[in-house]
């Protein structure tokens, strides 16, 4: 699989704000999660997107199997 790689500034941009993408990043991934009804407007609970949610996994509910449903887009450089 030959993904695009972006940097942590390219990353940053796709909030749901600045730009229509909504990203997130985990264990070196970027995840499109613009279409989840749980990440509308760029904001999950207490998370916002555009950023690497690696380390912030162990403080939630669920385990990181949620990133299965969604499609991996691009490498966090």
């Amino acid at each position: 699989m030959d993904l695009p790689v972006y940097t942590k500034q390219q990353l940053a941009l796709r909030n749901g704000q600045d730009k229509p993408q909504i990203w997130v990043a985990y264990k070196g991934f970027i995840y499109e999660v613009t279409e989840s009804r749980l990440w509308r407007n760029g904001k999950h609970y207490e998370h916002w997107a555009g950023q690497d949610l690696t380390d912030e996994m162990p403080d939630a509910p669920h385990t990181e199997t949620v990133f299965e449903k969604f499609t991996i887009i691009g490498v966090l450089k």
